[in-house]
């Protein structure tokens, strides 16, 4: 190796050039260390960590209520009837408890096991990353009788811990307002939080969560109308008695059950608190959740695998031992156990180990023998006690390895075209000449004269058009072997340029010949266009979840109206903005305006899709992502299963809060 020679006597690399960041200094250099993102994700996460706080004082057994609050300056309160933070003088610190606990990191009761047996959230950064976060921050604390106060600007104190009267309760009242100089929005999404506190009831059974937004602007975070139309006050409370059996349910509220009960059980293995409740259904998904001190675990872990050991071993035993598997003339496979699953697996861990892409895989390699132990007690004593509802799991289990058996075929027909190369791409895509994946996009066009103009107005150096024949399947209500046979999810298996299943999992997808980093849906702005987008994101959702977790798919997002008055053109993308721009070029009158409402794609040339929906420089892309994976199994159930109460009432409910077409 040739070492170069230090010719720039200017650029010298000294310790006065080494950055020492004190305090919450870190935090606010680098957020998404710390939360994850600075944009939506990381701004609802910061509530998610007070909340967590309240959730450990209930689990330590001192808590049983926990209020979120909207507030109509944009702030949010987070109040609970805890113990309260301790306020006195922290020996080490010289200076409050409350105060060390909301200024530094890595300081907090979660450290010490004879406060908190186990805890969530971010283990000792949570609350003071809030601060660090917050233009402003209130805390509030009712404890021994006395109310205590210190507020916080970008998590420095601007004043010592201060008596401010007496009280007879106690507490921890937390408001803060997100530092909008670091976050891209600060606007709370309500639908988000209403999510996570109704996951917490379910995952912490007794304890009563609440979220009201207080905000009057006529807005909930997402451009959407309150409850009642005229800004006033939307709320709902979660509480749950039976925990984990009550979660299970509600994810299946839109599934016919395969048997009549959910079975549960809630037991201790080598000194593991387990948690456990499952349901069969007639539906072809797999739909398994697994949690770890109420985090969310979305790439698994020990847990998962030792409940997925347990069932597969349970099972296949009691079905040899029934001889139902005597005909069968292939080997059974895990897959086959759980295809209409839905199950929670939830476990309280005091040290918990996490790895993976997110942080969020458990590697704790105690837990995967006590889940394993606790699901096989479970299985057992259910299948000996009846022997009814066991034949009808096995039979179901029978005909999924029958159907996954079909399914090998047309999945390795998909398999072989996708590790071809430009020979093997369907024909009706049109590809892009960079071959970078980082660089290159696909656009999953509606239909084939949408594509048409798609293909005109694109750019060929790294946009690629797949155009999609009319509504795809809908692979919520179709067996595995349907779903490979389809010609459209052929095509769009084949022109991502990844393959699908292995011996062990039929549907684990691998990316190494992803072609593309961006995905982009492009429907109608209209009813089937939804539809259509619906489908293909029920489709991605349950073939192609890891797509959405590394954040490729996307959907284009085209005009509703294209207004004109003289040679002035504005288009809009929503029915207020095509009032404004009414007002703003007809003074307000429609007559005065010629104003075209694009029900298709089709209604655009490729020159005007190009400037409104296709040039990265000015177009708007949504990105999807899963803020719940469990919410979003329970939404895409609803929407694309077979019960229609469920839907109509989940689209009557959600119709008060989005645009809608008819």
């Amino acid at each position: 190796m040739e070492l170069k020679k230090d010719n720039n006597k200017e650029e010298k690399y000294l310790a006065e050039n080494i950055q020492v960041l004190e305090g919450l200094e870190a935090v606010r250099k680098r957020p998404a260390m710390y939360i994850g993102d600075i944009s939506v994700k990381g701004l609802h996460h910061l509530v998610h960590e007070v909340v967590d706080n309240s959730i450990d004082e209930a689990l330590a057994g001192y808590c049983s209520n926990i209020e979120v609050l909207l507030n109509d300056n944009g702030s949010v309160t987070v109040l609970d009837d805890g113990r309260g933070i301790p306020v006195d003088i922290h020996e080490k610190e010289g200076r409050s408890a409350l105060e060390v606990v909301m200024t530094m990191l890595h300081a907090g009761g979660k450290f010490d096991k004879d406060s908190y047996k186990v805890s969530g959230g971010l283990h000792g950064v949570g609350v003071s990353c809030v601060n660090a976060l917050s233009a402003k921050l209130k805390a509030e604390i009712h404890r021994d009788g006395k109310v205590y106060i210190q507020e916080y600007e970008r998590g420095k104190p601007l004043e010592d811990v201060r008596k401010t009267g007496n009280t007879d309760i106690t507490g921890t009242i937390i408001t803060f307002i997100p530092d909008n100089t670091i976050f891209t929005t600060t606007s709370f999404n309500y639908e988000i939080l209403s999510a996570r506190l109704r996951e917490l009831a379910f995952l912490n059974k007794g304890i009563r969560l609440s979220i009201t937004d207080l905000r009057n602007s006529g807005e909930n975070g997402n451009g959407n109308d309150n409850e009642n139309g005229n800004g006033g006050v939307r709320k709902e409370e979660f509480f749950s008695k039976e925990g984990l059996k009550e979660f299970v349910n509600f994810l299946d509220e839109s599934r016919e059950p395969l048997v009549k009960d959910c079975i549960q059980i809630e037991t201790t293995k080598n000194d593991i608190p387990v948690e456990i409740a499952l349901q069969y259904n007639t539906s072809y998904s797999e739909n398994i959740h697994s949690y770890i001190n109420n985090i969310n675990t979305i790439e698994g872990g020990t847990h998962l695998a030792g409940f997925r050991r347990g069932l597969t071993r349970t099972l296949k035993s009691y079905a040899e031992k029934s001889g139902m598997l005597a005909k069968l003339k292939f080997d059974i496979s895990g897959d086959d156990f759980r295809e209409g699953l839905t199950a929670i697996i939830s476990c309280k861990v005091q040290e918990p180990q996490f790895e993976g892409q997110t942080k969020t895989k458990l590697g704790n390699s105690e837990v995967m023998g006590a889940v394993d132990q606790a699901v096989s007690e479970l299985l057992t004593n259910y299948l000996e006690e009846n022997p009814k509802d066991a034949r009808t799991i096995v039979q179901k289990v029978v005909l999924a390895a029958t159907a996954r058996h079909a399914a090998r075929k047309a999945r390795e027909l998909v398999q072989r075209k996708s590790v071809l190369s430009g020979a093997g791409l369907p024909g009706k895509l049109a590809d892009c000449a960079d071959k970078d994946p980082a660089k290159s996009e696909i656009y999953l066009v509606e239909g084939d004269s949408a594509g048409g103009t798609a293909k005109q107005g694109r750019d060929r150096k790294f946009q690629a058009i797949l155009p999609l024949k009319g509504k795809i399947l809908n692979v919520e209500k179709a067996m595995q072997n349907k779903v490979f046979e389809n010609e459209e999810i052929r095509n769009m298996f084949t022109a991502l340029g990844v393959t699908i299943g292995t011996e062990e999992d039929s549907k684990a997808l691998n990316l190494d010949g992803l072609r593309y980093h961006k995905i982009i849906i492009m429907t109608d702005a209209d009813i089937d266009g939804s539809h259509i987008a619906t489908l293909i994101m029920t489709f991605f959702f349950r073939y192609m979840l890891d797509l959405i977790k590394q954040g490729y798919l996307y959907i284009a997002t085209p005009p509703l109206y294209l207004i004109k008055r003289g040679k002035e053109e504005r288009y809009c993308w929503s029915e207020e903005e095509r009032k404004n721009v009414v007002k703003e070029l007809g003074q307000g009158k429609e007559t005065a305006v010629n104003i075209q409402r694009y029900k298709g794609l089709g209604e655009m040339n490729s020159h005007q899709l190009w400037d409104t929906t296709m040039d990265p420089e000015h177009r708007t892309l949504r990105q999807v992502t899963i803020a719940s994976a469990a919410e979003a199994d329970r939404i895409f159930s609803i929407l694309m299963g077979d019960e229609v109460p469920p839907r109509r009432a989940f689209i009557e409910s959600h119709a008060k809060y989005a645009n809608i077409d008819a």
